[in-house]
């Protein structure tokens, strides 16, 4: 069966698994290129976003938002307040915690990330009209958060692009 550019392959032989897929790995290359100024790559791309944009009320909500062990997320912490992107704050409602907040340096950091993403995004569909990009951007959103109401994007993609583990692979 050939088909054109323009039809889609259904039927026997469906090509949807592969193309997510491969579009998850490209994006993923892409971002970790994007986000090589930060620690960590596209975890510390998530990380920053989470605590710029989540609103997190500390270390441990960020580190279960972000599916990343306690333990691992100091240190990520650490390295992030090392390079004057976050620091630790003590929290006015729990003295015992600590609120993670972006410095004006780390704020500057994550816009010009998020200027590269969009932009490595935008190349990643070039194959696509503006128009069909942006309909493809809201048709995958719809049927994402149709999977789950509690699906949060940021733990999703750490996820998906997480490496397997190697016990995982024998």
């Amino acid at each position: 069966m050939s088909t054109t550019p323009t039809e889609t392959r259904t039927g026997r032989h469906s090509l949807f698994g592969w193309s997510l897929a491969t579009l998850l790995r490209e994006w993923s290359a892409r971002v970790d290129a994007a986000a090589d100024d930060v620690p960590q790559g596209t975890r510390g791309y998530q990380l920053l976003t989470a605590v710029v944009h989540g609103g997190l009320p500390s270390q441990a909500a960020l580190a279960s938002m972000l599916g990343i062990d306690r333990t691992v997320m100091t240190y990520l912490l650490d390295a992030f307040e090392d390079c004057g992107l976050v620091e630790r704050q003590l929290d006015p409602a729990d003295r015992r915690a600590r609120r993670i907040v972006a410095t004006d340096k780390g704020q500057e950091v994550l816009a010009a990330m998020e200027a590269r993403v969009a932009a490595a995004e935008e190349e990643l569909l070039a194959g696509l009209e503006p128009g069909q990009r942006a309909m493809l951007r809201e048709l995958l959103e719809r049927a994402a958060t149709s999977t789950g109401p509690d699906e949060d994007p940021c733990r999703t993609v750490a996820e998906a692009t997480r490496p397997p583990d190697v016990s995982e692979t024998r």
